[in-house]
C-alpha cells in the first residue's frame, strides 16, 4: 500500500482531532459527577491526554499547511456530551459507563487510523495516541469491574 496523499492525511488527522475534542468535552461532563478522588484524578488525566492529542494533531495539520480545527464540539460532539451528561447524572457508575462507551469509540477509530500507511512521523503520533486510548479504556473497564467507586466510598 502506498503512503496516503496529503488530502487523505489531512482528512484523517482532522477527524481524529475532532474525535479528541469531543472526548475531552465528554470527560468534562463525566467529571462533574465523579466524587471518588482516585477515579476523578485518573479521568482528569485522560481528559488532558485528549487535549494533548488535539494539540499534537493540530501541529501536524499546521505542518501540512492546514488550519487546526476549532476547539469546539461539532454536532456529534453535542450528542456525545449529552449522552455522557445523562448517563453521568446517576453518579460514579453511570459516568464510568458513559466513558466506557466513549472510549470504545475512540479506541475503534484510533485502531483504524493506526494501521493506515501514514508517513512515519504522523503514524508515530497516531500510534502513541492509540496507546493512550487503550490505557483509558483498560482503566475504565477495571474501575467498573472492581466497583472502585464503592470500595473507595466504603460502600458494601
Amino acid at each position: 500500500m502506498a503512503v496516503m496523499d496529503n488530502e487523505d492525511i489531512v482528512k484523517e488527522l482532522s477527524a481524529l482531532a475532532h474525535l479528541d475534542i469531543d472526548a475531552a468535552h465528554a470527560y468534562d461532563q463525566a467529571l462533574k459527577e465523579i466524587d471518588v478522588e482516585e477515579i476523578r484524578g485518573e479521568l482528569s488525566k485522560f481528559r488532558d491526554d485528549h487535549e494533548r492529542h488535539v494539540d499534537e494533531l493540530s501541529n501536524l495539520l499546521r505542518g501540512l499547511g492546514q488550519k487546526a480545527p476549532e476547539y469546539a464540539r461539532d454536532f456529534k460532539g453535542y450528542i456525545i456530551s449529552g449522552f455522557t451528561a445523562i448517563r453521568s447524572a446517576t453518579g460514579n457508575e453511570g459516568a464510568l459507563k458513559a466513558m466506557k462507551s466513549n472510549e470504545k469509540m475512540t479506541n475503534r477509530r484510533y485502531r483504524e487510523a493506526a494501521v493506515l500507511d501514514l508517513p512515519p512521523t504522523i503514524g508515530d503520533v497516531v500510534v502513541q495516541n492509540y496507546d493512550d486510548e487503550r490505557r483509558h479504556l483498560e482503566y475504565v473497564v477495571k474501575a467498573l469491574a472492581e466497583k472502585m467507586w464503592k470500595a473507595k466510598a466504603g460502600v458494601p
